[in-house]
This record gives C-alpha cells, sequence and structure tokens, in this order.
C-alpha cells in the first residue's frame, strides 16, 4: 500500500471512508456531506454498521463505530472494508478521520485496515486480490501524521507476520524455518540471532527440549534473538512455545489434530513482536527465546514413564507425552534466566486445554510472581483489546506435580487445575526469577473470526505485549 497524508485534493475516483460514533453523524460528516441526508433508522452510527451512497462522483462508504469503540472495536470495523467490501476498492481509497479522532483511534484504524488485505488463500489457483499497489489517502488534523502512519503500517506488518506463522501449514513451518525466519530478520534489522541445532542443544544440557523432538524427521532448533537499545529502560526476556505440530507423541491425540499447526501459537507471538519493538527502536533490551519442535512419532519418541533431564538440573518424570509444550519452555526459561539478567520474564504458549475451559476463548489465563507485571498486563490488555484475567500461584497446587521417582512431573492426570499446575510446573524453572509471568493462550491464539470460514491466527499478543512495554517507558 502507498500511503498519502493530507492530500491537497481527496481523489474524487475512488472510495472515500468516513468512521463517526453512535448519533455524531451530523456534526462529523465533512463539509463537502453536509447537504448529504442519511435518515437515522438507516444509519446512526452503531457499533458494526455501515452506510455508503454516492456523493456526486464519490463513492462514500460511513462506518458506525458505536459510542465509545474500543482499540479492538475499531481494528475490526476498518479490516472489513478490505476483507468484506474489496469489490469497492479499485486503485485509491480516501479515510477522513474527524478532528476529535484521537491518535490511539486512528491508529486503531489504520492497522486495522491494512489487516484487511490479508488472506490465507496461499495456495489456491485463484490468488486473492493483490491490494499491495493501491493509494491510501489519509486526512486528519493531529500534528505529527507520518509518525503515525509509519507506526501503524509497522505494527500491521508484525501482526501479518504473526498470522502467517500460524496459519502457514505444518510442512511450511517447522522448526528449520522459524529459525530461518528469525535469521532473516536479524540481516534486515540487525539483531543478534542464534540458532542451537541438536548437537549445541546437548552440549548446552537442554534435555527436555530434546527429548520431545526425538520422534519426528524434522530436528529441533533452539532460537535466540537479541535486541540492545543504546539507553534502555528495562530488560525484557520473552519464551514462546514452538511446536510446529503437535500429535500428542505416543499419547497420541484422539481429536482435532488438523489444528495443531496452531500449536506454535506463542512463538508466532514473541517473533512479531520482536520485529515490531525492533522496527519501533523502543527504548529496552529484549531477549527472545524459541524452542522450535515438532512432537511426531517415531521409534525414537519419548515415552510416557520416561525420566529425562532439563537444563535446569531438573529430573522429570513423562506421565504424558502430550504435555509437551512445558517440556521445552521449561528450558526456553531456564536457558534465559541463566544466561540473561533480565528485569521482566514473559513466556506465551498454547499450553493447556484447561484454560479454554475456566475462561472459553474471550481471554488468556494469565499467572505471575510479580503484581506489578500482572497488574500492567491486565492494564494492557484491556487497552488494546487482548485480555487476561489472573489464576492462582498458590504452592498447593506445585505438590501435585510431585514425583515418586523423579524431581517433577510434568502432568499430574487429574481432571482438575490443568492450567495451573501446568504453570506450577514452569515455574520450577524460572530459578525463583522474582518478575515472571505466563500467559497461557490456548483459547484465544488460533480463533474462528468473521475474517475467514476456518479458524484462523489472531496474533495475539502482539499488540498485548507492545501496550505492555510502552506503557512502562
Amino acid at each position: 500500500m502507498q500511503f498519502k497524508i493530507n492530500p491537497k485534493a481527496i481523489s474524487e475516483s475512488g472510495l472515500l471512508v468516513i468512521p463517526v460514533l453512535e448519533n455524531q453523524k451530523d456534526q462529523e460528516l465533512p463539509e463537502v456531506l453536509k447537504n448529504q441526508e442519511i435518515p437515522s433508522p438507516i444509519f446512526s452510527g452503531k457499533k458494526d454498521s455501515s452506510y455508503s451512497f454516492r456523493s456526486g462522483k464519490q463513492l462514500v462508504l460511513v462506518l458506525g463505530l458505536g459510542e465509545n469503540p474500543s482499540y479492538k472495536d475499531i481494528e475490526n470495523s476498518f479490516r472489513r472494508i478490505l476483507s468484506k467490501h474489496s469489490a469497492l476498492v479499485e486503485k485509491e481509497i480516501s479515510i477522513e478521520f474527524p478532528e476529535h479522532f484521537l491518535a490511539a483511534q486512528i491508529e486503531a484504524a489504520l492497522v486495522g485496515f491494512q489487516l484487511g488485505a490479508y488472506s490465507i488463500g496461499f495456495y489456491k489457483k485463484e490468488a486473492p486480490k493483490d491490494f499491495s499497489k493501491i493509494k491510501v489517502q489519509v486526512l486528519t488534523s493531529l500534528p505529527k501524521p507520518k509518525q503515525l502512519v509509519e507506526r501503524a503500517e509497522k505494527i500491521a506488518s508484525a501482526k501479518i507476520e504473526a498470522f502467517k506463522l500460524v496459519d502457514l501449514p505444518p510442512n511450511k513451518i517447522t522448526p528449520q524455518s522459524l529459525a530461518d525466519w528469525a535469521k532473516n530478520l536479524g540481516k534486515k534489522s540487525k539483531l543478534s540471532v542464534k540458532v542451537f541445532d541438536a548437537k549445541k542443544a546437548k552440549s548446552e544440557g537442554l534435555e527436555a527440549f530434546l527429548a520431545v523432538g526425538r520422534g519426528s524427521a524434522k530436528e529441533p532448533r533452539f532460537i535466540i534473538i537479541e535486541y540492545r537499545h543504546s539507553n534502555p529502560k528495562l530488560h525484557l526476556g520473552l519464551v514462546g512455545k514452538g511446536v510446529t505440530f503437535d500429535t500428542g507423541g505416543l499419547n497420541v491425540k484422539t481429536q482435532g489434530m488438523h489444528h495443531m499447526k496452531s500449536d506454535m501459537g506463542g512463538a508466532a507471538a514473541v517473533l512479531a513482536v520482536t520485529q515490531l519493538i525492533s522496527d519501533l527502536e523502543l527504548p529496552i533490551h529484549l531477549t527472545t527465546i524459541v524452542p522450535a519442535v515438532e512432537n511426531a512419532i517415531d521409534k525414537d519418541a519419548y515415552l510416557p514413564s520416561e525420566v529425562i533431564g532439563s537444563h535446569a538440573g531438573l529430573s522429570i518424570e513423562v506421565i504424558d507425552t502430550d504435555a509437551e509444550g512445558r517440556l521445552i519452555l521449561a528450558d526456553g526459561l531456564s536457558y534465559l534466566v541463566k544466561n540473561y539478567k533480565t528485569d521482566q520474564i514473559i513466556d506465551l504458549a498454547t499450553l493447556t486445554g484447561s484454560s479454554i475451559g475456566t475462561f472459553g476463548y474471550e481471554c488468556a489465563a494469565l499467572f505471575a510472581n510479580d503484581g506489578a507485571v500482572s497488574h500492567g498486563l491486565q492494564e494492557a490488555g484491556e487497552e488494546i483489546g487482548e485480555k487476561s484475567w489472573p489464576l492462582p500461584l498458590w504452592d498447593s497446587y506445585g505438590k501435585e506435580m510431585d514425583s515418586e521417582i523423579a524431581d517433577i512431573k510434568n502432568y499430574h492426570g487429574k481432571p482438575f487445575a490443568g492450567a495451573i499446575t501446568a504453570a506450577k510446573f514452569l515455574q520450577a524453572f524460572t530459578h525463583e526469577h522474582p518478575a515472571w509471568a505466563h500467559l497461557d493462550i490456548a483459547g484465544v491464539s488460533f480463533t474462528d473470526s468473521e475474517f475467514a470460514k476456518t479458524k484462523t491466527g489472531s496474533a495475539f499478543g502482539v499488540s498485548l505485549l507492545l501496550k505492555f512495554i510502552e506503557n512502562q517507558l
């Protein structure tokens, strides 16, 4: 897309989009459209409503946003333009924002508009419509509009990367392809990227990580990305679960396996937000770790009842090979704590069905040992529309993970508190880091939405982490 800001003359050949708040359409329509009467029973600006008409040679689409729209509401409203009204858009489009629109509202609109160009039809014979060459005129009275547009472009680009990483099939997104993605990012953004193969991971003591990948012909990759700023305000560590496909291992899944390409939604989020933080040049240090594996089945697959090692030095009794995500995260967390002095650590993982049983598909399950981090993530999520809600980390739940033969077991095998006991397992590998949070995003990273006929990636975590970081700067 080619953005032009505050052009001297609005093109009359393309589509003009005007967002309005409920019951304020008469005040918000620009002067050129004052003579156009829009009957209130037909359109009053209610949330998710729209009205189109011609004004002279100009085709106009008025978007209703409701009385007090959230960031996510605005993003979705503008995403519909290209996703659902693409026939209205040919070569040019103008977006005119009312004077009272805030920067965050315009950002949400421009991000959503660009997300509307995304399609999962990667392998269709008839390719989806290409919007890369359309000209977008942005009209706003806000100061520094160029920076606002550029920021929205970077956010949208990161979210689309997160979409792709989750939506592409598992023969395309493998541990090696995630490693290649990180290396390419490093070349473009001058980041430091290290990738451990199986031999190097063995020498580093990443035993739990390696155990999960033993059954796959696709060798695991342990990815480390370092972003450094000359004047950092904090050092954040991120760990993302990168199971590129999950059969369940020898405890093979009995349903829903065709969705298991999405089991690297945590990795997609932390990789995309790493790209975004680098693009925005935020004043922090960031260390991102993605343990990337495929949990498959062959003669070498790890077994239920095996006792395996870990980077932290704890022995682990394997109760269930389908509780694999916590094993690779355990080594990722331990490696991060032992090798980097981070102020805060956040891991994101599509970890448990239990989190869906608790919260459905509305929010992530949040676990944190630090009140400031917990409240910060909740607040950021409310602001940006990627919500989380806390669950306890009481020691009594940790006893459920006691093993008779090893230091800890990877699954308690009981039909309760699954998300909590998984979080307690992870906590055992954080070496008592004082500011750690775990986001179980199983219900929110790969979802049904109005923008596709099948489940697709949501990029949950990208905007959340950006807002969480910027709220601390």
